[in-house]
């Protein structure tokens, strides 16, 4: 067992935290924790600005003390219940959208600077399916890199004053347990296995991009703090919603640039940017009476239904800011959008003369490792925060710019409850993303739906990576259906026979460990959006219809525990 250079300046009775990720939830949980006095160790699995954070562009939701003219805490509650399709746990959104103002506040004693207006003031910005200006951004489309550049730079400097213990490039490969109770975390550093100790474990681990061909998601998002839950025993829940962002940039074949993928922010499209198809025309009003403005996942079906019904269910529509340029002054769209106005250029487009390409791309995991109004899991000693867990707050389908806050907010109550700060209760079934009983039926999957049996997927391809991500884009992508989601569940099983016992805890190859990863969250996902049989938010499935409006008993989160089918470490 490793040991920590640093608990000789803490008391004896400290409280000790490991905190698994470098976003915004790990990076802020460490500093609250390390002011509460708590002994605390920050795993990451690259360098501290790998993560989705990073990438961040869209901004932060909240509303300020001196809001936007109409706009209210109960606007906000009311936009996000409705964007999650009546799928929320009420009081978690009560909780994100009334204490946002305390973390902003968090964030600028951590040093990072809001863009203001001409007067000084907070810059609030409109994105879709929010009925008010209240999104700050930090440095234009640069939201998620200042601020995290601004949360790196105070870990950095408790590092140097000794109340933060950074382990870079440390892959995290099984979770460590004591009667029952999470006692530490076994990792991966530089091929060596190592184990460290803690009273806790915060898993801020992001979320699963990578199980999809097309994602705006880094290499780093593959599912690690998920299935480290799973296999620990923790819940898990709505895991079929998985959304998928309207516009992520087509790269043309050769183009310059790279191959990073570029999320173009919807905020584009809250500053008045249109969608048009290949014949120049556009379509999303024929969709959806917000047309450009509705909630992202039903902006991304509209994309693939339109593109279906053109033929070309494989192609990509274009998004005209020329618009906004004409309407706002030459200009403009350098100013508001740097990032996104260097990136284009870089692969060849001039988008203030130009549509440019885009298709959805696998964006953001709204289903996670169940937990607590506190961050607590099914599991003691182990806590979760961000896109990892799933508070109830995301519901069907995440309101824009709420999950850089959600992290914030419940990472601070998570400290809280690992420090002591509030009274711990165990999370119960009925508690924040629960609905039902903490465990899942399932039994073997039926072919009842048309599938054909996995006797039949003998033959399936070798596994790969990018053999997993076809197929997961391909039948459990933005389209799905019965039949195409059995046979995606029967390649998988068909994998993990032959995968998964080979990247068990003591392998030190952490490649492996990722496709593990990532088959695993493969499964679970494939196997929740075959039990949900109905259309509710970012989960569409084209063989049934939608859920009802008036969501009874049966649209509660669906929550899964861990079968011995699906374990194989």
């Amino acid at each position: 067992m490793t040991s920590n250079p640093i608990a000789a300046a803490y008391p004896a009775d400290a409280r000790t935290l490991i905190v698994l990720g470098s976003g915004i939830a790990g990076l802020y949980a460490a500093l609250l924790g390390a002011e509460a006095g708590a002994q605390v160790t920050l795993l990451t699995k690259g360098g501290l600005e790998e993560s989705n954070t990073w990438f961040a562009q869209g901004g932060i939701s909240a509303v300020l003390d001196e809001p936007a003219p109409g706009d209210t805490v109960a606007a906000h509650i009311e936009d996000t219940l409705k964007a999650g399709a009546g799928h929320c746990d009420p009081e978690a959104v009560r909780v994100l959208c009334t204490e946002a103002r305390e973390d902003i506040a968090g964030l600028v004693r951590f040093g990072v600077r809001f863009d203001s207006d001409d007067d000084g003031d907070p810059a609030l910005g409109l994105e879709a399916a929010h009925s008010a200006p209240r999104i700050l951004h930090a440095g234009g489309d640069a939201t998620g890199a200042r601020v995290a550049a601004a949360l790196i730079g105070s870990v950095l400097e408790s590092r140097s004053a000794g109340r933060i213990r950074v382990v870079s490039r440390a892959h995290a490969t099984s979770l460590v347990q004591t009667d029952g109770r999470i006692s530490g975390v076994a990792y991966v550093q530089d091929g060596q296995p190592a184990i460290v100790q803690a009273d806790a474990v915060l898993l801020a681990t992001g979320g699963a991009g990578q199980l999809f061909a097309q994602t705006t998601n880094p290499s780093v998002a593959t599912a690690d703090g998920l299935a480290l839950a799973w296999r620990a025993g923790a819940a898990v829940s709505d895991l079929e919603f998985f959304q998928f962002h309207p516009t992520c940039l087509v790269r043309p074949a050769g183009a310059p640039g790279g191959t990073e993928p570029l999320l173009i922010s919807e905020a584009v499209r809250g500053e008045g940017a249109l969608l048009l198809d290949a014949f120049g025309q556009r379509f999303m009003p024929d969709y959806h009476p917000d047309a450009e403005l509705a909630p992202r996942d039903v902006v991304s079906r509209s994309i693939a239904l339109h593109l279906a019904a053109l033929g070309d269910p494989n192609g990509h529509v274009f998004l005209d800011a020329t618009v906004i340029e004409a309407k706002r002054g030459s200009g403009f769209l350098e100013k508001r959008f740097p990032t996104i106005s260097q990136r284009t250029r870089e692969a060849g487009f001039d988008w203030t003369r130009e549509p440019v390409p885009v298709a959805p791309a696998a964006h953001y995991w709204m289903g996670g490792v169940v937990t607590d109004l506190h961050g607590q899991t099914s599991v003691p000693g182990l806590y979760a925060a961000g896109e990892v867990a799933c508070t109830g707050v995301q519901g069907a389908n995440r309101l824009a710019s709420n999950s850089l806050l959600e992290g914030l907010v419940f990472a601070r109550r998570a400290v809280d409850a690992i420090v002591g700060a509030v009274d711990a209760v165990p999370l119960r079934a009925g508690s924040a993303a629960g609905g039902l009983p903490l465990t899942h039926a399932a039994g073997t999957p039926s072919t009842a739906d048309g599938a054909r049996p996995p006797s039949e997927y003998a033959g399936t391809e070798p596994f790969s990576r990018g053999a997993l991500q076809r197929l997961m884009t391909a039948k459990a992508g933005v389209l799905r259906s019965g039949v195409l989601l059995a046979e995606a569940e029967a390649a998988l099983d068909a994998w993990a026979d032959g995968l998964l016992p080979a990247a068990g805890a003591a392998s030190t190859d952490v490649r492996a460990h990722e496709d593990a990863n990532l088959l695993l969250a493969a499964q679970l996902l494939v196997r929740a959006a075959r039990a949900r049989r109905q259309s509710l938010g970012a989960h569409y499935r084209s063989d049934t219809a939608a859920a009802p409006a008036v969501v009874d008993h049966s649209d509660k989160p669906h929550s899964m525990s861990p079968k011995a089918s699906l374990v194989h470490d």
